[in-house]
């Protein structure tokens, strides 16, 4: 976790600690109610310490998910959302005896965007009896982790994130019309955090096509050495879902994998995503 956003106490709620670098669950609150200035920037604060954070007994109301989402920013429409869904800032993942997960890969959410999003809150509304957890992985230590021959090299690369990579075939539509509306975008291979001044690495198996100047064979591989890291379970936290619980992860310093071992079982989740802003590496040293 961030060392100096961690030493924040925290007066409104508790915030007990999964591992050492990443995930925290947070109690004392009800997140029905509408939270003061100050309850959101204890929020704001233990996200930006831990990287994910995690509430339980949440049955929130779409409206209401909605609603708290909003006070960390404007919200994002994902191109998935039917165009005649109620309330389409709702984004609904659900799988069962039909339908296998698909999001089971190390991932940033829509990095395929200029300005990917600053986060997501993503609530469970039906779970397996078992399975279905989902991993997170800071990566922020995964970028400490590299040798610092191997961080100075990535810190002046850039790769290019593609939606096409994913969704062509979930939406149905070929690659060039996908990318028509979304065209790929250049991103820093290592990230500076906008909040916290952390690097990270951002690049991720699901969203990221190449590194830019460097040949196929060599993007290729060193993309998978960077993939890599983030399975190290040193620096990883996993949560085991409930009905009303509620993930809400940093997608500029974290990612996600969502663990594909309940079918034929129900999964029914909903996430609200909020917008962020363009990623940039700024040499802090």
């Amino acid at each position: 976790m961030n060392q100096l956003v961690s030493q924040r106490v925290f007066a409104r709620l508790t915030v007990a600690p999964l591992t050492p670098s990443i995930g925290a669950e947070i109690g004392g609150i009800d997140l029905r109610v509408a939270q003061d200035d100050e309850v959101i920037g204890e929020i704001r604060a233990a996200l930006l310490a831990h990287k994910v954070i995690f509430f339980r007994d949440q049955f929130l109301t779409p409206a209401e998910h909605i609603a708290f989402a909003r006070r960390f920013g404007d919200l994002e429409i994902h191109p998935a959302t039917p165009k005649d869904q109620p309330d389409p800032e709702v984004l609904h993942i659900a799988h069962g005896p039909d339908s296998r997960g698909k999001e089971n890969a190390w991932h940033s959410d829509v990095t395929w965007r200029p300005e990917p999003s600053l986060g997501s809150i993503l609530r469970a509304v039906e779970v397996p009896p078992v399975g279905g957890d989902t991993l997170f992985a800071d990566m922020a230590a995964a970028f400490r982790g590299l040798s610092p021959a191997m961080q100075d090299w990535c810190r002046g690369l850039t790769a290019v994130h593609d939606i096409a990579r994913v969704f062509a075939g979930r939406l149905n539509q070929s690659a060039d019309e996908l990318r028509a509306k979304f065209p790929p975008q250049v991103h820093p291979v290592v990230r500076t955090h906008p909040e916290t001044g952390e690097q990270a690495l951002y690049v991720n198996t699901a969203f990221t096509s190449h590194i830019e100047g460097l040949a196929a064979a060599e993007s290729d591989a060193l993309l998978a050495h960077l993939y890599a890291q983030a399975v190290v379970p040193e620096i990883q936290c996993r949560f085991r879902w409930a009905a009303g619980s509620i993930a809400f992860w940093d997608n500029r310093a974290a990612q996600h994998y969502a663990a594909s071992d309940y079918f034929p079982a129900v999964r029914r989740m909903e996430r609200v995503t909020i917008a962020g802003d363009r990623p940039f590496y700024r040499d802090e040293r």
